[in-house]
C-alpha cells in the first residue's frame, strides 16, 4: 500500500500541473510550489533554531495561533515556520507578527520530505487537527524530531483504523503525544495501541477567548451603529442571505452588517440589488453618511472578528448551503446569541451550543424571521442566550495550557 501511495503522489505532481490549465485553484496550488525549496533555502538561516507548525488551511492556522504565542512567550529567540497545504491559507496569511516564515507544504514524496526537513532542520514539529502526510511523518520519526498533534480529531472511517491501514498507523508513531479534542478520538487511538494521547480540547476556544483582551475598536462601525441594535451576519453565502433578506428589508429599527465570505464584485452587486433599505459599503464608506445607512456591507477581509464585538445578535454563514459552517466561536466569545443554517451536523461545537440553547438553527426565511424577532423584542431572552454562548467558550478554554504543561514537565524540554 505504501508503494502504491508513493507512486500516486509522484504522479499527482505531473497531473496537477496539467490540471492547472482548467482550474484556477489548482493553478495556484502548483504555482505556489514552484521554486519552493529555493525560496526556503534563501530565507532559512542555518544558525537559527526553528519550530515547524503545519496547518492545512486558514482555519487550522487560527487554531495554531495560541500555540505559537505560547512558544514565542517561552522561547522568544526561536523561529517559527508555518506551512500550509491549501492556497487559501497561504494567500491570506503571508504575514503575521508571530510567524517568521510562511511556506507551502511540498507534495508528500519521500524526496520532498527529506529536502524540506534538511532545510528547516526543526527542533520540534506540530501538526494542527489533521492533515497527516505519511512520508513527512516517517522522515520526522527517522530524524527523532519531537512531533506533536494539537487539537487532533480522528474518525473511525479513516485509514488508520482499517485492517489494511497498518502502514498509515505506523506513520503515527512519529508523534510523541496526541492532544485530541474529543473522547471518540482518544478511544480510537487507544484501540490501535496508542496510549500516548490525552483529551485536551480545541485551541480555537483559546484563540477566540483571547480576542476579548484585544483592542476591538473600529471607529466607522461605532459611527454606523450609534445606540441602535445591531445584527452582524458573518461569512455569508448567497444561500444565507436568502434566509435573511426578508427580515432585513422589513426591519427599519435594526442595523445590520453583512460580511460576505466571497468578496467578488458580482456577488456584492447581487446583494446590493436585493436590498431596499439605505446601505453603505466599507469600500466607499468615506462618501456615505454611515449614520443614515441601515446596513453596512463589509466588502473587505480582516474585520469580522472585531465587528462581532459590536453585535447584539450574530448570524454565522455557511450552513444554509453545503459550503460548511464558519466559525461560531468568534461571536460566541463576546456573549451574543447566534443563528445559523440547518446543515451543521459535522460541527460538534455548533451541535453542543444548540443543545445548550445559545445557538439557533433555521431552515427557512420564515424561521429566521421568527427567531430574530424574538431576540430583538425580548431583551431578557437575548441576554440570557448570549450569556450561554459566552460561558460555552470560557468553559472550554485550556487546550494550549495542556500542551504547555506537558512540555514544562518534561525535563528534556528544549
Amino acid at each position: 500500500m505504501q508503494r502504491i501511495y508513493n507512486v500516486l503522489v509522484n504522479l499527482s505532481g505531473v497531473v496537477l500541473k496539467s490540471a492547472g490549465y482548467f482550474s484556477k485553484k489548482l493553478k495556484e496550488f502548483t504555482a505556489g510550489r514552484t521554486e519552493l525549496f529555493e525560496r526556503l533555502e534563501a530565507s532559512i538561516d542555518a544558525n537559527e533554531q526553528y519550530i515547524w507548525v503545519h496547518a492545512a488551511s486558514l482555519g487550522e492556522f487560527e487554531m495554531a495561533v495560541p500555540v505559537i504565542k505560547m512558544f514565542k512567550s517561552n522561547y522568544p529567540t526561536k523561529k517559527i515556520v508555518v506551512s500550509f497545504f491549501s492556497p487559501s491559507g497561504y494567500k491570506n496569511k503571508k504575514k503575521h507578527e508571530l510567524v517568521d516564515h510562511f511556506t507551502y507544504l511540498p507534495l508528500d514524496t519521500q524526496k520532498n520530505a527529506e529536502r524540506f526537513l534538511n532545510i528547516i532542520d526543526p527542533e520540534m514539529a506540530f501538526f494542527i487537527k489533521y492533515d497527516f502526510w505519511p512520508n513527512f511523518l516517517y522522515a520526522l520519526k527517522e530524524r527523532k524530531v519531537r512531533t506533536f498533534l494539537v487539537s487532533g480529531v480522528f474518525r473511525k472511517d479513516q485509514l488508520f483504523f482499517k485492517s489494511y491501514g497498518k502502514w498509515m498507523r505506523d506513520s503515527l508513531k512519529a508523534f510523541e503525544h496526541f492532544f485530541v479534542q474529543n473522547e471518540e478520538s482518544l478511544q480510537l487511538l487507544q484501540s490501535v495501541g496508542f496510549d500516548n494521547a490525552s483529551l485536551s480540547g480545541d485551541t480555537r476556544f483559546d484563540r477566540v477567548a483571547a480576542q476579548i483582551e484585544s483592542n476591538n475598536r473600529i471607529d466607522f462601525i461605532e459611527d454606523f451603529k450609534g445606540d441602535e441594535l445591531l445584527m452582524v451576519c458573518g461569512s455569508t453565502w448567497p444561500e444565507d442571505e436568502s434566509l435573511m433578506l426578508d427580515f432585513i428589508n422589513t426591519s427599519p429599527d435594526i442595523k445590520f452588517i453583512i460580511a460576505p465570505h466571497q468578496i467578488k464584485e458580482e456577488k456584492i452587486r447581487n446583494l446590493e440589488e436585493s436590498l431596499n433599505i439605505p446601505f453603505a459599503k466599507f469600500s466607499t464608506k468615506e462618501a456615505t453618511d454611515l449614520k443614515k445607512a441601515r446596513l453596512l456591507i463589509l466588502d473587505t477581509i480582516g474585520l469580522l472578528g472585531r465587528a462581532y464585538s459590536y453585535a447584539d445578535i450574530a448570524y454565522v454563514g455557511g450552513a444554509a448551503g453545503k459550503t460548511g459552517l464558519h466559525n461560531i466561536l468568534e461571536p460566541a466569545t463576546f456573549g451574543i446569541p447566534i443563528i445559523i443554517g440547518e446543515n451543521y451536523k459535522r460541527f460538534p461545537e455548533a451541535e453542543k451550543l444548540r443543545q445548550l440553547a445559545g445557538l439557533f438553527s433555521v431552515g427557512t426565511a420564515k424561521d429566521f424571521t421568527k427567531i430574530s424577532e424574538k431576540l430583538v423584542k425580548d431583551k431578557d431572552f437575548r441576554e440570557k442566550t448570549g450569556m450561554i454562548s459566552g460561558h460555552f467558550v470560557n468553559s472550554n478554554t485550556g487546550a494550549t495550557g495542556s500542551l504547555e504543561k506537558y512540555l514544562r514537565e518534561d525535563k528534556n524540554l528544549i
